[in-house]
């Protein structure tokens, strides 16, 4: 999508369809009564005649019959002025992209009157509009024939190009694209979306992006020690990998951030069986490495002056006559043992190996991705990620991030008293807690792996897949997270 910056009043601007965003306290503002005399009351009629209130999500179209240079105009309702934030422009731009497609528009254009015309506004505009643009057919014997939105114009009347406009709005298209990739991975079948396919995906991506890679197969994650990566992938016929990403800036590198996604690329729970119903949707168990992989796209275009090493476990955990047992004792690299309970509980298990790499590798900041909890959902539901942090400056950085994001993090406390529930009676903890709280003891599990590395554990269970359409993320992977932790890598001092 071409995006144009122009300066322009509001009867100047030409488009296909014109968007005025509008709120209830502005429907008898200037530049409304600038439109209703151009288009010689016709708006004034659809008004009255429409009931239209400036409510967020409301949308009325008017035919402006030859008066303006567009072919359509789109009134835009952002709700109460008080309540509008950036992220209820992305939003109202996301419902708009997709009213546009329908009647084939190629050429949008959004006016902006001098209150909001701001840099985080026109970036939040851009980012509904693209984000609402994604599909994921390529299995589909019917495919949309709509033509796509080709220019999005950004006009107003102090609207100007400025260095800063212009650095924002790139970073927004380049945010995208990272969340178009992580969606696909996610969309893809279990049966292609395996740990070797993300393998040589990561390897791809890192092709002429200034990113260095590194895949471990089987034979070097056993001399690697790798043993809950290990533990899990016994029971599957496709073998396990482990991806290393590296992104080192010129210069001095101002911070070493470790980035850490859960590659689940097919969940069934293992001996622990999860019930046919709930495994119908478990491609999305490696929604955590998906974000990470795009994430790291972003960074090899952006190039930030920060170190960022991603680490991937990625595996199948399947049930067969080689899969681990419940009872079975896991001796990691770095001494500690598990006793398994529940084969089901598998994803913290090759986090660990994870966590012990970063850590071994210097990382001064750890952040972990991971749909590791049902209980995380039933907390926080499926819109909310929960934030664990043994940090608060890094988790008041990411809450930070998430605002600005949309992306809705939520704070839960790392209990120490709740410790107990992960003690074993055979090895020093279990990977199971005592059935209540279970998003804290999975977190406090992955807390015995960090040594004291500012760390952050985002359980993404609820938001990382959709089962309905929102204003501008469609059914099935949303790409969760890419978002959040750009804007964080991009803050990092």
């Amino acid at each position: 999508m071409q995006v144009r910056l122009h300066t322009a009043s509001l009867p100047a601007i030409t488009s296909e369809v014109l968007v005025v965003p509008l709120t209830p306290e502005e429907l008898d503002s200037e530049h409304l009564r600038t439109l209703d005399a151009t288009l010689s009351g016709l708006v004034r009629d659809y008004l009255q005649r429409s009931g239209f209130r400036g409510k967020e999500g409301e949308l009325l179209r008017i035919p402006t019959q030859g008066h303006l240079p567009s072919r359509d105009l789109f009134l835009a309702g952002l709700g109460k002025r008080d309540q509008v934030e950036t992220e209820t422009w992305r939003r109202v731009a996301g419902r708009v992209h997709k009213d546009a497609k329908v009647l084939g528009t190629r050429q949008l254009a959004w006016f902006f009157p001098p209150a909001d015309a701001t840099e985080a506004t026109l970036a939040a505009v851009l980012e509904g509009t693209l984000l609402s643009g994604y599909t994921f057919d390529k299995y589909k014997s019917e495919k949309n024939t709509k033509p796509a939105v080709e220019t999005l114009t950004l006009a107003g009347p102090t609207l100007h190009e400025t260095p800063a406009l212009l650095s924002a709005l790139e970073v927004v298209q380049q945010t995208a694209a990272g969340v178009f990739l992580a969606r696909d991975l996610v969309n893809e079948p279990a049966s292609v979306s395996t740990p070797s396919y993300l393998a040589e995906q990561a390897v791809r991506l890192a092709k002429g992006n200034g990113i260095k890679s590194r895949i471990l197969g089987l034979k070097q994650i056993q001399a690697a020690r790798m043993a809950g990566l290990l533990a899990v992938a016994r029971g599957s016929a496709e073998e396990p990998r482990f991806i290393t990403l590296v992104y080192t800036p010129k210069g001095r590198a101002k911070k070493k951030i470790a980035l850490v996604g859960k590659g689940l690329t097919f969940d069934s729970g293992g001996l622990s069986l999860k019930p046919a119903k709930s495994m119908e949707t478990m491609k999305l168990d490696m929604s955590g490495g998906a974000t990470v992989l795009g994430v790291m796209h972003v960074i090899g275009q952006l190039k930030p002056p920060v170190q960022v090493t991603a680490y991937i476990p990625a595996t199948e955990n399947m049930p067969s006559g080689s899969a681990q047992k419940p009872g079975d004792i896991i001796r990691y690299r770095n001494g500690k043992t598990v006793e398994v309970l529940n084969t089901d509980a598998e994803g913290r298990l090759i986090l660990a190996d994870a966590l012990i790499n970063a850590v071994a590798d210097g990382a001064d900041v750890i952040i972990d991705l991971a749909t590791l909890t049902g209980a995380c959902v039933v907390a926080l539901g499926p819109q909310i990620a929960g934030l664990f942090s043994n940090n608060q400056d890094l988790a008041a950085a990411l809450l930070r991030c998430s605002k600005e994001s949309g992306e809705p993090l939520w704070q839960l406390p790392l209990v120490k008293e709740y410790k107990d529930d992960i003690k074993s009676t055979v090895a020093d903890i279990k990977n199971t807690g005592s059935g209540s709280a279970g998003a804290i003891a999975a977190a406090l599990f992955l807390e015995e792996f960090v040594g004291g590395v500012p760390w952050a554990h985002l359980d993404i269970a609820g938001p990382a897949f959709t089962e309905k359409d929102g204003p501008y993320t469609p059914k099935g992977g949303t790409g969760f997270g890419v978002r959040t932790l750009v804007r964080y890598v991009l803050s990092v001092e």
